[in-house]
């Protein structure tokens, strides 16, 4: 496996106060991007998407076969005939 993990910490000022930017990568460089209201939550972020990194892969590579199966049944019953809107 090839290992993308990063993170990324900002404080940002808002009218109400200071939020905390997150952005995280997991090990199959999938972004998540949050915003949290203190340090101990933004890290606790990084640190729980890092722990169901494949969770959440296996979760979207499953999703993906889904689209893909309903998009060649669509072809294969005609629905799918070149308009832009797919509305035939």
């Amino acid at each position: 496996m090839l290992t993308k993990r990063d993170y990324k910490l900002t404080p940002e000022s808002r009218d109400w106060g200071v939020t905390w930017k997150v952005e995280v990568w997991n090990d199959f460089g999938m972004k998540r991007t949050v915003y949290e209201n203190n340090v101990m939550d933004a890290s606790k972020v990084v640190y729980d998407w890092w722990e169901r990194s494949e969770e959440e892969f296996d979760t979207m590579n499953k999703l993906n076969r889904a689209i893909h199966s309903a998009h060649q049944i669509d072809r294969k019953s005609g629905i799918l005939k070149g308009n832009r809107d797919g509305l035939d």
